[in-house]
């Protein structure tokens, strides 16, 4: 395990539950603190209790009119508007707290960073990318991801790197930074035209002297490791290379597993575990070390978030697992209490995560949307779109 490494926990975070048959359940979440105690993962590692973000916390990427009407919308007898008391964004006693709560152990994984008590800190709970600065979107009430970014700023951070590999855009991180040269936004995600919300093309470029910092890498439905990794390898090593963060925040949605009821990509999660080892190389390469890392989508809530979170923190505490691990008989026990699917009996599905590099030559139905964001941002970072070496 990393000497520097925090891992902020609490079940209070489990309160975030928009509904009972909502689709972002938290279980997910105490489900994959089960497994990675049982495998070991955590021994000896102090969990690190976050308090509420404050409103000065919020304010710094939300508009008061939403903090208002996430206030008082669980006494509201009316529509409170804000995105709130939709099917996605259902009212919920608690709620101010709860997404408070969520905000905190972002801030405090990124605090543990920025005053030297850590290299790298995990808030699984965390990753809701979708809210918006006026309204909350996608499952997101207040965006821990934004106001942790905007915090480190202020502790006088000059630049940012925040890496999006949930199989959906990054779109309210993108927004909450589309004009600042300091944040580098990069989402990898099913293509627009296929997935909510609509948005994430290459020409989302950044507005402004941000133009150039907000990145997008679009994915055809059905992609699957293998071509996942090639588009990932063939554009963010690159630019982060130019960029030279100070530090490498990193949204870890494991939705693009092919399990996912969500969405439709083709994922593994040996192919989520080769991700979270390439960002660690990178963070190691590129930001000195410093890695914040957040959890963010995933709805196969048994058989999938579990297993790739429980690599997650695995490889953030370079406590790696054999993919061929077996599944703790206990782990299996509790979670046959709460599902009839059938449940994995290996930290594996026996997926290659093995990629061909772009420009070797041959083609994959990625190549469109990697070569899209290439010849958009390349050129104004002084990188050459069409040159594989770059």
């Amino acid at each position: 395990m990393s000497a520097r490494t925090s891992v902020v926990w609490t079940p209070e975070f489990l309160r975030y539950q928009l509904s009972d048959d909502h689709p972002l359940n938290p279980v997910r979440l105490d489900l994959t603190m089960r497994l990675a105690r049982e495998l070991g993962v955590l021994d000896g590692v102090e969990l690190l209790e976050p308090e509420p973000a404050t409103e000065e916390d919020l304010l710094r990427v939300h508009e008061p009119g939403l903090l208002t009407a996430v206030r008082s919308a669980p006494e509201m007898p009316f529509d409170v508007g804000h995105g709130l008391g939709t099917d996605d964004n259902p009212i919920f006693f608690g709620m101010h707290e709860a997404a408070s709560l969520i905000c905190g152990g972002s801030l405090l994984a990124a605090r543990e960073i920025a005053e030297g008590r850590a290299d790298r800190a995990v808030n699984l709970a965390g990753g809701l990318h979708h809210a918006m600065p006026g309204r909350a979107a996608g499952f997101c009430i207040y965006n821990d991801c934004a106001v942790a970014i905007a915090w480190l700023l202020e502790q006088g951070y000059e630049r940012i790197a925040y890496v999006d590999v949930d199989v959906h855009h990054g779109d309210g991180v993108q927004v909450a930074f589309y004009d600042d040269p300091r944040v580098m936004t990069v989402s990898l995600h099913q293509h627009p035209l296929t997935l909510w919300p609509g948005t994430g093309w290459p020409a989302e470029l950044g507005k402004g002297p941000g133009e150039g910092y907000s990145v997008n890498v679009p994915l055809p439905p059905g992609t699957r490791d293998q071509g996942w990794l090639r588009a990932f390898h063939a554009v963010v090593p690159s630019l982060l290379e130019e960029f030279q963060p100070q530090i490498l925040v990193s949204e870890c949605g494991a939705d693009t597993h092919s399990e996912d009821p969500l969405a439709n990509l083709e994922l593994t999660v040996d192919g989520h575990r080769a991700t979270y080892q390439a960002m660690r190389e990178l963070a190691e390469r590129v930001a000195g070390g410093k890695w914040l890392v957040l959890g963010g989508g995933g709805y196969s809530l048994f058989r999938v978030v579990p297993r790739s979170w429980t690599h997650l923190l695995a490889t953030v505490l370079d406590r790696d697992l054999d993919p061929a691990t077996s599944i703790p008989a206990d782990w299996t026990a509790h979670t046959t209490g709460l599902t009839r699917a059938p449940l994995p009996v290996a930290m594996t599905d026996g997926g290659d995560p093995t990629f061909s590099a772009w420009g070797d030559g041959e083609a994959d139905r990625v190549d469109a949307g990697l070569v899209d964001a290439r010849r958009a941002l390349f050129p104004l970072h002084g990188l050459d779109p069409d040159d594989p070496r770059d």
